[in-house]
This record gives structure tokens, sequence and C-alpha cells, in this order.
């Protein structure tokens, strides 16, 4: 034997112990349901998360079992994540925002065995409670509460379990291929499906989205992350937060523009994370109250492709630089941050704009590339476009509850997204397969249309998508929501198009509408658009 280093399992518990131990006095702030700022440390959340992993135990909860949350992004939220994972459990978080009879399903299809809830979730608890058939405990987070009590016999009471606990839990030693959390899709068609993702794999996502090249974390940062902890895990920056010992800000309710724009000036916030619907309502809270949002730094936009124009909107008017970034469920969540690179240093601006306009390269631990109908490989030009698939440390093989692979004969995702990859790896996405308009037998690209759309000062928000014709198969059609108190018109918008795309390309027709459906995780609901004005072109030529 010529020599050997220490071997240790890639845990989940490690992070919270490190974060503990050397990042004791950093700061956690969270605002409670009841709107109150809640100040902790990590050190507070490190011993916290060992006595409600041993207080778990004593309910009976064993290593495997699934224990779900449905809360916001709060001190208590931080806790249960590294007490059930770190104690050999698997933290299922659940998003509030689906509909009751996928949360219902979702429950059911993970066997959940306790369930911790905040109060605003009340409604969906007691109307679901008899349906849910595995959940033994329910768990309400907070002090107690006598309308809780009364609402739900038999209900435990987070602060009291913990009380319980024992202060001299010591983690278990796992196996890193045991499985820590479970996130499901967000279903747009048919049942969501479950990723389970492991200690191994969420510790090498951790390491990776921390490097400067991906997210670029550090000590030094106060974050905010404003993407819902149940929404892929919060991106995965509770956990990256920890291991860097980075201060955390947790918005917990208050999602709303002002709250933000009051959280990120009080607690000296430098980076955001979220998707682009909270950045508008961000931009136009900021504007209303005169904010300069001098400590913001950074943000970093994912979830769906961010407008140019509100790129532009943070580095002109804040100077905060915005990181896109790419991901899904299935990739635990982040595949590619649009960082650059050396030979970018000196670019001239307009480049520079450019090229942050993309979804970015992939850090180490993740492979990409685009493939043609048939699955041959396509060429990393910039210009090819092609469905888009991945592999890595970090992304699904197998769905929860499924035996075959969901991968390629070749061991690829497919992600459902068609993008370009150019030779420096940075990958552009053009659209959802499901969502790329096809008119005459050519590629129009709904992302490229809804980016020039909401450039427009009169419109909040935009959708494109392929109406029916009888020439053209289909054609591109705008549907727009406007602005508080603004009036754009039709040929206002259209002929925001002229020189920015082909002009084959140009819509056809702007549809205005009160609102855009969203899923559960704020992305657009194309299928429901095209169900309600996919005749638009039709009828107005009868």
């Amino acid at each position: 034997m010529l020599g050997a280093m220490m071997k240790q399992n890639l845990l989940i518990s490690d992070l919270i112990e490190h974060a503990g131990k050397y990042h004791a006095d950093t700061a956690i702030i969270s605002r409670e349901t009841a709107g109150d700022l809640n100040t902790t440390n990590w050190a507070d959340v490190a011993a916290s998360a060992r006595k409600l992993s041993s207080a778990l135990e004593n309910l009976g909860l064993e290593q495997g079992d699934r224990v779900a949350t449905l809360a916001w992004n709060n001190h208590r939220h931080l806790k249960i994540w590294f007490a059930v994972s770190g104690g050999g459990m698997v933290c299922h978080t659940l998003n509030p925002r689906l509909f009751p009879e996928q949360f219902i399903f979702i429950c059911n299809d993970a066997a959940d065995k306790a369930i911790f809830f905040d109060k605003t979730f009340m409604p969906l608890i007691t109307g679901a409670r008899e349906h849910l058939r595995t959940i033994k405990h329910f768990i309400y987070m907070g002090g107690h509460d006598a309308e809780v009590a009364a609402a739900l016999p038999g209900v435990v009471f987070f602060d009291d379990l913990i009380l319980g606990g024992s202060d001299d839990y010591t983690w278990p030693d796992l196996d890193e291929d045991t499985p820590c959390s479970l996130c499901y899709t967000s279903g747009t068609t048919g049942n969501p499906k479950g990723a389970l993702y492991t200690n191994r794999s969420t510790m090498l996502h951790t390491f990776a989205i921390s490097l400067p090249d991906c997210l670029n974390l550090s000590s030094q940062e106060t974050i905010l992350p404003v993407v819902p902890m149940f929404h892929a895990n919060a991106w995965g920056i509770p956990y990256a937060a920890a291991m860097t010992g980075a201060k955390l800000v947790m918005p917990g309710p208050g999602l709303d523009g002002d709250s933000l724009v009051g959280l990120i000036d009080e607690q000296q916030v430098t980076l955001a994370l979220g998707v682009p619907t909270i950045w508008m309502m961000l931009l136009a809270s900021a504007e209303k109250s005169g904010s300069k949002l001098e400590t913001l730094r950074r943000n970093v936009i994912g979830g769906s492709a961010a407008a140019p124009s509100m790129i532009a909107a943070f580095r002109e008017k804040y100077g905060c630089e915005t990181i896109h970034a790419w991901g899904m469920t299935e990739t635990s969540p982040v595949g590619t941050a649009n960082q650059i690179k050396g030979k970018h240093l000196h670019l001239e601006d307009d480049a520079m704009v450019n090229l942050r306009l993309g979804q970015g390269r992939p850090p180490f631990g993740i492979d990409l590339r685009i493939v043609d109908e048939t699955g041959k490989p396509l060429p990393h030009d910039g210009k090819t476009e092609g469905a888009l698939q991945c592999r890595g440390h970090w992304v699904v093989d197998t769905y929860f509850g499924n035996e075959s692979s969901s991968l390629t004969k070749d061991g690829w995702f497919d992600t459902g997204d068609v993008s370009t990859i150019d030779a420096d790896g940075y990958m552009v996405i053009r659209d959802r397969t499901k969502d790329i308009i096809k008119s005459g037998g050519e590629w129009i690209s709904s992302v490229d249309l809804e980016g020039i759309a909401v450039s427009h000062p009169g419109v909040a928000m935009a959708a494109a998508i392929g109406a029916k014709h009888p020439k053209w198969d289909e054609r591109p059609i705008i549907i727009a929501v406007k602005a508080d108190g603004a009036e754009p018109t039709e040929d206002e918008i259209i002929a925001m198009f002229a020189d920015k795309v082909a002009k084959w390309q140009i819509p056809d027709a702007v549809v205005f509408t009160d609102a855009i459906p969203l899923n559960g995780t704020g992305k657009m609901l194309k299928n429901k658009l095209r169900e309600k004005f996919g005749d638009t072109l039709v009828k107005r030529m009868t």
C-alpha cells in the first residue's frame, strides 16, 4: 500500500455542523407569517436541527421515512431541512400553489409519514386531511395555538416538539447515497413526478454552485433567496449558505415588491435569487419608492427566460449584475450559470450584453449536448438548434417510485428544451419543445418574441403562442397583460418587432388579457393560452 487519504461520506449533516462551528454568529433573518422579523444564527440553527432530529425519532420516524413541509422560507423551515436529512429521513418540500388534487396525489405518492406546516396553509391541511392516507403526524410550525389545536385534533407544535429533543444527539453516519430530499415536478401535463436527491448528489451540487464560475458564494454575502424552498429546494441556496457561511435573509410570505425592497435595503442584501415575475414586481416597487438598491450587487434569474429589458434595468438603473441561470427539478436544479470567461473581460458593451442574455455554461459535474429528432448529436456552434440533453452527478436517473430509467439509451436526460450551445459551452434556451412555434415549416422562438414584447413600457407580462392559420399551419401571436395605468395598442407592440426579428417572424396579432395563468412555480401555462386563444387568427379571417 503506497498510502491513503481519509474517507468520509458526503453528508448534509456535515454542512450544518460546519456552519454552526465556524460561522456561529452569522445572522439568519426571517420574516414570520405574522409579519415580524426573527433573528437567529448558524449556531442556533445547528443546535436546533440536532434537537429536532432527535425529537422526530422520538415520534417514531425512521431513516428513509418521508417528512413533508408546507412552508415559507423561514428559520423553522431551515432547521427542518437539516434535521430531517441529517437524521437519514427524506425532506419532501410541498408546493402550496398546486391544485388540492395534485397536493393530495403528491403526499400519497410519496407516502409521507409527517408534515410540517405554516399557519398560512391551515385551510389546505384541514381540507385535505381525510384524503392523506399515510401522514401520522401534523406539526404546526410555531408555539401552542388554540385555533390550530381546535381545527386539527392531535396536532403537534414545533416549539414544544423541539424542546423534547436531546442536546446530546449525534448525527448518524449515513452512506452518502442515502436519499435526503424529494422534489416533485410542477406537473403542467399529467401527474407530477418526484426527483429523489441523495446526500452525495446534493453535496456535489452545493460545491458546484458555490464556485466563482457558477453563483460565486462566500461568507461575505448576504443572500436573499426569494425562490421558495418548495421550488427545487430554493436552487440549493440554503445548503450553499451553510457551506460558505453566508448570512441568509428569508422573506417568509412577503414576496411582494415592496416587502422585498424593504428587506434588501434594511438587511443590506448583496445577492438575491428568484424568477422573472418576482423581479418585475421588485423593479416597479424600487422605482415607486425611490430605492437605489445600493447594496444589491448581483441577482440570479432562473425558472424561465428573463426579458433583455429587465436585465438592462438592473444594470443601468441599479448597477446590479444579473446572472442568468438554467436548471430544472431533475437537475437538483442548477445546470448552467452565465458567468463570463477571462477572454470576455474586454468585450464591447453590446457584445457583453448579448453574451449575458443566454443561460450560461455548465459547472464541472454537468455535461450538455443538443441532438436532432433522431438523437444524433449536433454541433456546438452557437447557431444550430436542437433538443437539449444533460447528464451529471446531480441529474435524475429514475423518478421516485418508478423502476425504469428516464434516460436515453446512451445515458442522457432529455430536458424538453430547445437550445443552442457554442464552442465555449454557453447555452441559450430558444424555447420549450412543446412551445416553439412552427410556421410554414420554419421554427420561431416564443422566448425571443416575449422578450421584445415586454420591452414595451405598457406591457407587464407577455406570452407568445402559435395560433392556427389556414396557410402556414400556425402563426405567432402575443398574449399581453397591460401595465397598471397603461393603454398600449396592438399596432404599437407589433411595431416593436421591426428590425429585431426576421419579417416573417413578426407576430400577426396582439391580444390583451387581464392575467396569464401560471403554474405552481410561476411559469406560464401556454397550453391554457393555446386552448383559449389558439383560434384568434381563424376568427379574424371569418
